[in-house]
């Protein structure tokens, strides 16, 4: 598989193929030579989950989206009424960013998910959960994505 052949299975695989491309890249720059990553990565010595690590790596796409700015003044306005916005500006302004951060990658975490599932259903990337299983038959607390890219596809993806 070459890069076009395997941006034209993205595009048939996902309604986002942008985006898929984007996140199997950022997939194949952490993954181990199996094409596996997760269920964390290693950011300034901290283990953060790989769809949280995703979420944060893809966030400079929408810091000019109008979405982001009605975001910030959403949580603002809602710091505001509960009264919990703080008088010193540049706290307030953390807090804001804070919060904002919160809910972009909660929503984050929902998109990397769904280009997840189009890979998968595309045959490109493999998913399954890693840790503690708790009192549910398909899902579970403390268990965490490892996201395994098929070998054509890494091989596509890493070649220079």
């Amino acid at each position: 598989m070459d890069t076009p052949s395997l941006m034209a299975a993205i595009a048939a695989a996902s309604q986002r193929p942008k985006f898929s491309y984007m996140l199997l890249q950022l997939l194949a720059e952490v993954a181990d030579e199996k094409g596996s990553a997760g269920p964390s990565v290693v950011v300034n010595g901290d283990a953060v989950p790989v769809r949280d690590w995703l979420c944060d790596a893809l966030v400079p796409i929408a810091q000019r989206s109008p979405w982001r700015r009605s975001t910030i003044e959403t949580v603002r306005v809602a710091l505001e009424k509960a009264d919990e916005l703080p008088t010193d500006p540049a706290q307030a302004e953390r807090l804001v960013e804070e919060k904002v951060r919160e809910r972009v990658r909660r929503s984050g975490r929902c998109n990397v998910s769904r280009a997840v599932s189009d890979l998968c259903r595309g045959g490109l990337l493999r998913r399954h959960y890693q840790g503690y299983r708790v009192n549910h038959q398909n899902r579970g607390a403390q268990r965490e994505a490892v996201y395994t890219i098929m070998p054509d596809a890494l091989a596509a993806l890493r070649r220079r």
